[in-house]
Parts: C-alpha cells; structure tokens; sequence
C-alpha cells in the first residue's frame, strides 16, 4: 500500500509534508490520518525540525477534506471516531511547537481547509480555492472551522462563509486575511522555503515561545496575554541562544543557534 503522507527532510531543519493521495484529492483517510499523525508526533520530538511545511501531491488540489466515499460506509458510532481523529489530528498540528507554513497547491475545501487554518502561515497558489463547505452536506465544519475562521477574518465574515457554504480564490482568501500570501504555481514552493529559510535563522526556543504566546495570548484578556508573554520570555533568558545572540550582536556576524 503506497504511504498516504510523505515526509521529506530539506536542508536547514526544514521538514516537508505532503498529503499523497492525489487520485482521491488527498482526502483524509483513516490511512492518511494515522500517518499524519505519526508525522506530526515525529516532528514535535525532534529538535533538529525547525519548521514544518504541508503540501498537497499534484498541482489541483490541496486536501478535499473528509474521505466522504470511506464515510459512505460507517455507521454512525465509526463517523463518531474519523470526525473524532480528524479533530485531533488537526489539533495536534496546531499544537507542534515549530512554525507550520500551510503550502497550498490548490483547493482546500471542508477539512482540507481545517488543516490550513491550523498552520501558522498560510501560502497559496493562485489556483487554489477554499471553503468551509459542509452545510451544503448537511452538517458544520468539526475539526475547529467555526472557532479558527472568526479569529482570522472576523465573526461576520466567518459566518456567511460557512452558512453559504461559499467558495473563495487565492486573491479574495488573501483579502479577507484567510491566507498571507499569494504566488504562481510554479513558484509556490520556493516562496514557501524563503519564508521557512528566514524563520530557521533565528533561535528555535525564541520562535516556540514566541509561537506560544501569540496562540495561548489571542484568547484571554489583555493583562492575562502580557503576563503569558513574560512567562515566554523568562523561558528564553536562560538559554545559550541569547548568550549567542547576544555575542554575534556584538561581533557584527550572524548568529548560529542551537535550540539551548
């Protein structure tokens, strides 16, 4: 059986994930989750990963969403559980403490889309297309689309996506603050290693907590976010990486960080 996610390292600490199934629009599988989710763990204990990227194979599309031919045979105690395992996959995603840039190569509808809006950054083709599209199917997005849209393009607009089940392009996802950038097709990818190139530059404990305290401060009160930014901060102090940021300040070079 061919692997549903494969992994790839690039140089620098960057790590490549890609959705392999592009004679099923990459829908999430049971396969495709299981393996996502050995990817991601694999990722997150690894130090020497200093940022994730997730692709779609192919040039169309992204990652359909749920596998709704898998789904055609469940009951309803096995929907329960793949919703169940989507979530969870989507969360731990999330969760990673390394920057995760979203490299979509194309459409990004229901779960697919869930995906993207649990990465960091998000990059797009200008062929790719997104939507939260399951109230056309009778249900509402379960895997975060309805807590994750609203926190980047607003209660409103977040709203009449979903309860139109409406369909976006790059251009219009980049104007509402969906995705931040849009590039040709065939410079998607290299857009995408400039970006993870400038992010591994810098200290990987700084970006983890800086990572953190962005995700964990934007759902509390002002006074209850700042304090989470200085615990963050007080976690860098101690590090051999600001000793050396410090010292390559000094020596007008550039700093090579350890992750300590």
């Amino acid at each position: 059986m061919d692997k549903a996610v494969v992994v790839s390292t690039v140089a620098n600490g960057i790590t490549l994930i890609t959705l392999n199934r592009p004679e099923a629009a990459n829908a999430l599988s049971i396969q495709m989750l299981s393996e996502l989710r050995e990817a991601i763990a694999a990722c997150k204990f690894d130090s020497s990963v200093r940022c994730v990227l997730i692709t779609g194979a192919g040039e169309k599309i992204f990652c359909a969403g749920a596998d709704l031919k898998e789904r055609a045979g469940m009951d309803l105690s096995q929907v329960r559980k793949t919703v169940s395992l989507i979530r969870e996959s989507i969360n731990e995603l999330e969760a990673l403490p390394q920057p995760v840039i979203a490299v979509l190569n194309g459409v990004a509808l229901g779960g697919g889309m869930e995906l993207a809006l649990a990465c960091d950054i998000r990059i797009a083709s200008e062929t790719a297309k997104f939507g939260l599209t399951e109230t056309s199917l009778g249900i509402i997005p379960g895997a975060g689309g309805t807590q994750r849209l609203p926190r980047l393009v607003g209660k409103g607009r977040a709203k009449e996506l979903i309860f139109t089940a409406r369909r976006v392009d790059a251009r219009e996802a980049q104007e509402i603050g969906l995705i931040e950038y849009v590039t040709p097709a065939d410079s998607l990818l290299d857009k995408a290693l400039s970006i993870a190139n400038q992010i591994v530059l810098n200290a990987p404990i700084a970006i983890a907590q800086a990572k953190f305290s962005i995700d964990k401060g934007m759902n509390v009160d002002l006074s209850t976010g700042l304090s989470i930014e200085q615990n963050a901060y007080e976690l860098t102090i101690p590090t051999k990486d600001r000793l050396e940021g410090i010292q390559a300040f000094k020596e007008k070079r550039p700093p090579v960080f350890i992750g300590k």
